[in-house]
């Protein structure tokens, strides 16, 4: 649903008196958990960028994909295909990633994760993390496709992120149901 339609949008606009008796409509402020689910991406965002040494840089997990298969699981009906397209060819520009690798991937982790997440959100984090490593390996395996087609090299160590993805998510999943919570207040 997009912001300012459906049925949150009679909730963001408030009708106040105006001079001459007349009502006007204002816009109602940013709500705290749409601050949340941009903070929480431009958190994955930085993560992302953040320098990291060489050992540790294959190993490194897919923050922004991870963020993103949260809010899809916790907002599916803020967070869903459109945002993992925008996110995805963000990403794109901010790695010098050739247009569309990371948005390919994303939108595919994202489906997933909407197409089962009723069933994901009532199991305990440690299953979940072992649901996830597929769809992040997926995500790995797009990329190398995508890499590989351009003359790079393809290995097995391309997968590593996936692991780590899987390793970190429980953690991750804590940390942002406790600023969602937060927001909610």
């Amino acid at each position: 649903v997009a912001a300012g339609t459906g049925h949150g949008a009679a909730r963001a606009r408030q009708c106040r008196p105006a001079a001459g008796g007349a009502h006007a409509v204002t816009a109602s402020p940013i709500r705290p958990r749409f601050a949340a689910i941009v903070l929480s991406l431009l958190a994955a965002g930085l993560l992302l960028s953040a320098p990291v040494p060489t050992w540790a840089a294959a190993w490194q997990p897919p923050w922004l994909t991870l963020v993103l298969a949260y809010w899809c699981l916790a907002q599916p009906d803020r967070v869903g295909i459109a945002v993992a397209m925008l996110l995805g060819v963000l990403q794109d520009a901010l790695t010098g990633a050739p247009l569309g690798q990371h948005a390919l991937a994303m939108v595919l982790v994202a489906a997933a994760v909407l197409g089962a997440h009723q069933r994901l959100r009532v199991l305990p984090l440690a299953q979940q993390a072992l649901l996830l490593l597929p769809l992040l390996a997926v995500h790995q395996l797009v990329l190398a496709l995508v890499t590989g087609s351009t003359g790079r090299p393809v290995t097995l160590a391309m997968l590593a992120p996936a692991l780590s993805g899987a390793l970190v998510w429980p953690w991750l999943f804590l940390t942002l149901r406790d600023l969602r919570r937060r927001a909610g207040r």
